[in-house]
């Protein structure tokens, strides 16, 4: 484990050094050992350990990070870490705010990066040094380190000034007894826990709390908003806000891959009727699957369920939208397997593609069982699912755009 004195070596000018030469090795988790024995040659243990270390989490941190190649960074600590493009599009919610954002165990700086990008002034605190140490660090990457402060603090004992803004970032991993780091998912188990908002409550402007995306909406007693954000269709994090900074009830965001971001808000709508499959098929972004939003995304569509209890969606003409992806639809069959596979023969579909939601099918067995030709021309998108409760396969091709 990275010890603050090591860190401290790190950013000393034989540090710089030690990171130079770990960069020079392209080090990945195949070659760790062989790497850090050559390194050794150069550096004291404990320091080619830390530089191997850092360079290897900085290119794990580039899918995050515009600037990850001069950032510090933990294991667990960048695993749990909001992407830039997250903390930007959440800095957003505090845009006017002309009192400081205390950035509540702020860890190595995430979130208080995007919100000092914003032109936001920023008090970070955590109870870890050597996350603050590395969160000092990373505004001094990004330029921002005169619109933030980082101090050593519990959250347990924090005094929100009244009428102040805040963001909370619990930790959503525990260590167990055999020391190892296992996800927790109830927001009690959270480091601190989620109950410590309760504090906060009435006492300030307003606040968001980041959680576990997959959270149970039962477990929430508060009264708050929910936003669940994907990014490029992957379902990253989860934030809840409470007082002046909650506008709805449930959102889900859609960041896309031009970092355009795209809201989707819950509203009254009357009930989605389920029928057979029309022309074209949509499946709901993972955000708006978990913020509940699939009859909110279907009346905006004029679109129709195909199953009561099944997030696809369906409809006569295609409108694009960000929030789901679309598919023509070619045929609807009761799923047997016999008749799968000789039908997909007499269309030449060499290739498929298989997705499932509500099926027990294991795609890849499928594949397997479908003995397909690679010879044949054609290609196909295999929809494993219920239709109005009966076991089907969709057979479709994606729609461009």
């Amino acid at each position: 484990m990275l010890s603050l004195e090591t860190f401290h070596q790190l950013q000393s000018a034989e540090g710089m050094a030690a990171l130079s030469a770990a960069q020079a090795l392209a080090p990945a988790e195949a070659t760790l050992l062989p790497s850090l024995a050559q390194l050794r040659k150069t550096f004291a243990p404990e320091l080619a350990a830390a530089a191997l270390e850092t360079v290897m989490l900085r290119q794990r941190a580039r899918s995050k990070f515009s600037r990850a190649d001069a950032m510090f960074f933990t294991r667990e600590a960048l695993e749990q870490a909001s992407g830039e493009l997250v903390a930007r599009h959440r800095a957003a919610r505090y845009h006017g705010m002309a009192q400081p954002v205390y950035d509540v165990c702020c860890s190595i700086g995430g979130d208080a990066l995007g919100l000092a990008l914003a032109g936001l002034a920023v008090a970070g605190s955590d109870l870890d040094p050597l996350r603050v140490a590395m969160a000092e660090a990373n505004a001094a990457a990004y330029g921002v380190e005169a619109n933030v402060t980082f101090r050593l603090a519990d959250a347990r004992t924090f005094q929100a000034p009244a009428g102040a803004v805040l963001f909370f970032d619990p930790a959503r991993r525990r260590t167990s007894r055999t020391d190892t780091r296992r996800r927790v998912f109830h927001p009690d188990d959270y480091e601190p826990p989620l109950s410590l908002v309760e504090r906060w409550l009435g006492h300030t402007a307003g606040f968001g709390v980041k959680v576990a995306p997959g959270i149970d909406y039962d477990a929430l007693p508060y009264a708050c908003e929910v936003e669940i954000v994907s990014v490029a269709g992957e379902v990253k994090e989860a934030c809840l806000w409470f007082d002046s900074l909650r506008r709805h009830v449930r959102t889900a965001t859609v960041i896309d891959a031009q970092g355009h971001a795209h809201a989707l808000h819950s509203v009254d709508v009357s009930p989605v009727a389920a029928m057979p499959p029309r022309r074209y098929l949509y499946e709901p972004d993972g955000a708006v699957i978990r913020a509940h939003l699939v009859e909110q995304l279907a009346q905006l569509l004029g679109a129709v369920k195909i199953d009561d209890m099944i997030a696809f969606l369906s409809s006569d003409i295609h409108s694009p939208t960000p929030f789901a992806r679309a598919f023509e639809v070619h045929e609807v069959l009761p799923f047997n397997l016999k008749r799968l596979r000789s039908r997909l023969r007499e269309l030449d579909i060499g290739r498929v593609v298989i997705k499932k939601r509500g099926s027990p099918i294991d795609p890849q067995v499928l594949e397997r069982q479908l003995k397909l030709s690679p010879a044949l021309p054609h290609a196909m998108t295999l929809v494993l699912t219920h239709v109005l409760e009966n076991p089907s396969v969709i057979l479709c091709t994606p729609v461009a755009g």
